[in-house]
């Protein structure tokens, strides 16, 4: 039974493969190859070598949303995680109300992201609306904007992962390191975090990508105003393809270099962190 198995799992596999290669693998290959010519239509493409990726660096504005993106991930990444893990600390700790909390905390992760926007886009202008200003009236108004909808967001999912994290370290571990005397400081540092490195990879890992390549909530809550200051990477790329005539080219050269760097910024984050779980 065993040899039969083995001798056609690859029948098993062959609708999930086609699936890629059509969906994905395909779209791809033909996306790297349109980055390099010039097209309205992908019959009209017109090859032109590296001139697309030359007026991607020689115009600043993906320069600058790079920029914006890099700070926005930074300032994300750290606070929903520091946020989500401290939740979570509260959360395992057998409070009345917990199971409420823990479904309360994860609602915000199941509205979309186009949604999400429009409701804090609201929500902000409202507040800011006493001091005679909106989201559009200065970058920053518009960065924290997308912060605190990223946090608002994200920290119930992230908040999941590192409970069932805490949940799988022995209890045995906190009662011997209490009878020896270890304070609740030391205990986190040697027992806790060590322990629960593999939920950290994992929602660094999503927080990071979720970050730098976030768009319908960037779209949705300030579309890059004021004068594409708060344009994030996705948002340049989709104007530069779909806002000007005969910038396709660019646009999907940008997307070429947009893929390129998430996927060497999630290796490093996956190597490191990888890295970190092996020492333990």
């Amino acid at each position: 039974m065993q040899k039969s198995l083995k001798k056609y799992f690859w029948l098993f596999l062959l609708p999930t493969i086609i699936a890629f290669i059509i969906a994905f693998l395909v779209p791809f290959v033909m996306g790297v190859g349109l980055s390099f010519t010039e097209f309205t239509t992908v019959t009209d493409a017109r090859f032109v070598g590296l001139s697309n990726y030359m007026r991607v660096f020689a115009n600043s504005d993906f320069l600058n949303a790079f920029w914006f993106t890099a700070k926005f991930t930074i300032v994300s990444v750290l606070s929903v995680n520091l946020l989500a893990f401290i939740l979570a600390l509260l959360l395992t700790r057998g409070l009345r109300g917990t199971n409420f909390f823990r479904t309360a905390f994860f609602m915000p992760n199941l509205i979309g992201g186009i949604v999400l926007g429009y409701i804090w886009q609201l929500i902000i202008n409202g507040i800011l609306a006493s001091q005679g200003v909106d989201l559009t009236y200065h970058a920053q108004y518009g960065f924290w904007g997308l912060v605190v909808l990223m946090n608002w967001q994200m920290i119930g999912y992230m908040m999941i992962i590192y409970v069932a994290g805490l949940q799988n370290i022995p209890h045995e571990l906190h009662e011997v390191a209490a009878i020896d005397g270890a304070n609740g400081w030391q205990t986190l540092k040697s027992i806790t975090l060590p322990l629960v490195m593999p939920s950290i990879t994992i929602c660094t890992f999503l927080t990071l990508s979720n970050s730098f390549k976030m768009f319908d909530q960037n779209y949705a809550l300030t579309a890059g105003a004021p004068g594409k200051q708060t344009q994030m990477l996705a948002l340049d790329i989709y104007q530069t393809f779909y806002g000007s005539i005969g910038q396709e080219g660019v646009g999907q050269a940008k997307a070429v270099l947009f893929f390129i760097l998430v996927a060497l910024i999630a290796l490093l984050q996956m190597r490191l962190t990888r890295r970190r779980e092996a020492e333990i």
